[in-house]
């Protein structure tokens, strides 16, 4: 009997595979590691060939880790971070390497077509303002910069939707990714031909848009060779990486919202109704006639795995004598610093930010510092930091007419209590935090288990494979030190946003 769903996450670190049973129980998971490239500055990109090999290498270890035949996987689902660009061939071959969501450097082009369209009619068919992290402007950089890129492109391909061509041959895109483009009518969840035209962006790049829980086809032969999966299995379009982690937190139903800690950082709150503002982004939902109202940073576990890289090397060590991970040493560490940090201030956009600011030459700030701070200072204030990032977004989506009154916690920064915690007091919102720590890969799953009829719908699908670990409630106590940091980190990068893009650059 095939008992088992699989779930690939494609990340912007590492890919994620997981084996899934009905009950939502992980039965093995396995990471597969490749890089981000930095060529020059304000790029940031992937090869998605490198995607491939570290999925088919993670499924085969996957499988064996938990002793699972590949006959026993009734169905496959794939999520994947957003706003990819990768242009393929007629053969599926991959051209050039993919920007991907960090990667501004389009941000002339939004500028112009901004000016020539006019960015009011961009943003009422789409939904979004037009920046240079989405995909719509990398396509036009590929026209400009790389024509013979660009004359060579068959189709234009989302990082789930190049592993679901991998699979199964089937070029396609999903409705959750639609949001990548703004040719892509969000009122309707259709290709706009006339603004296709108006953007310059040929109507034949862009694949037949499916339901996110549709199967598209099955494991060919090949891929079976490669990856160690059995031929003829079913794989779904899948969705974007936040919106398959929402319904892995359980988020459904209007007004319930994911808080996102992953590499990035956000919100994503559900809606039945159609509800845009510039600041934001929005998108279909991976569950059909859903909305979500998304806050995406720049800021998120990110920092703390950069903090790590570049400042843990004694916790390291220390964490191997201890028996405990590096990070959690560093939490403890920040334990001991009072709330609010003595008044060190973290702005985290490391790589310029998104929403709800939108600026690409946004630099990272520590602000506040003197001789009496430590390097736990620095921890529990990028965990600050980070917070005030996500209640600035969710202060503007309550502005747009979505009011949130729960978060329910993804990622891994969602297995830090403390940093859950922080995230409670700074919001003024309770956290739930589900049981599993794969949400995002849950929802790949779930998008598969209903498209094979695995589950009878994704009521069925939440209710038995959702469960909660624990819930922070606000601690109204920091309210008043996290309230003033918080309108000094607003006052920060308004004071600085001059001087930032005057070194946009550096």
């Amino acid at each position: 009997m095939k008992q088992y769903l699989l779930g690939i996450d494609i990340g912007t670190s590492a890919c994620k595979i997981a084996v899934f049973n009905r009950e939502g129980h992980v039965i093995a998971s396995v990471n597969g590691d490749y890089p981000v490239y930095y060529p020059k500055p304000g790029w940031a990109e992937q090869n998605p060939e490198e995607w491939w090999q570290a999925v088919c290498s993670a499924v085969r270890e996957v499988l064996e880790k938990g002793q699972i035949s590949a006959g026993e996987i009734a169905g496959i689902g794939i999520d994947g971070q957003s706003w990819s660009a990768i242009a393929v061939d007629k053969d599926g071959n991959v051209l050039t390497n993919t920007p991907i969501w960090m990667d501004t450097r389009a941000a002339d082009i939004c500028e112009e077509l901004n000016e020539t369209i006019g960015s009011e009619e961009i943003f009422g068919l789409s939904g979004n303002s037009l920046q240079p992290s989405y995909t719509t402007a990398k396509i036009i950089w590929y026209k400009r910069n790389l024509p013979e890129v660009y004359q060579n492109t068959y189709k234009i391909l989302q990082s789930n939707s190049y592993i679901a061509y991998k699979l199964t041959g089937e070029m396609t895109q999903d409705m959750s990714q639609g949001y990548g483009l703004h040719c892509f009518n969000m009122h309707t969840g259709t290709w706009d031909e006339e603004m296709c035209k108006k953007l310059g962006i040929p109507r034949e790049l862009l694949p037949e848009i499916h339901p996110c829980h549709e199967v598209i086809g099955t494991v060919t032969g090949k891929a079976a060779e490669e990856s160690g999966l059995a031929e003829g299995t079913p794989v779904v379009a899948g969705g974007l990486d936040a919106a398959c982690g929402t319904l892995g937190a359980g988020v459904i139903h209007p007004g319930e919202t994911q808080e996102q800690g992953g590499q990035a950082g956000g919100m994503s709150i559900c809606t039945d109704k159609y509800i845009a503002d510039e600041r934001l982004i929005l998108g279909y939902h991976v569950v059909p006639g859903q909305w979500l109202l998304q806050g995406g940073t720049t800021g998120g576990g990110g920092v703390m795995r950069w903090l790590e890289q570049q400042f843990g090397d004694y916790e390291r060590e220390e964490g191997k004598r201890q028996g405990k991970s590096s990070l959690t040493l560093f939490n403890e560490m920040a334990e001991k610093v009072a709330p609010g940090s003595d008044g060190v201030v973290f702005l985290p956009y490391m790589s310029g930010e998104r929403s709800p600011i939108w600026d690409p030459d946004a630099k990272g700030v520590f602000y506040g510092l003197d001789f009496s701070k430590t390097k736990a200072h620095f921890i529990r204030s990028a965990m600050e930091g980070v917070a005030y990032a996500l209640k600035h977004n969710l202060d503007v989506a309550k502005e747009a007419g979505a009011e949130v009154s729960v978060l329910r916690a993804m990622g891994g920064s969602a297995n830090s209590l403390l940093w859950t915690q922080i995230k409670s007091d700074i919001t003024g919102k309770p956290i739930i935090v589900p049981s599993s720590d794969t949400a995002t890969t849950l929802g790949a799953v779930i998008l598969a288990g209903v498209g094979v009829g695995m589950y009878e719908s994704f009521e069925e699908a939440v209710a038995l494979t959702v469960e909660e670990k624990r819930k922070h409630e606000p601690n109204q106590e920091n309210a008043g030190t996290y309230g003033e940091n918080y309108q000094i980190y607003l006052e920060l990068y308004h004071n600085l946003k001059e001087t930032m893009k005057k070194t946009g650059g550096r």
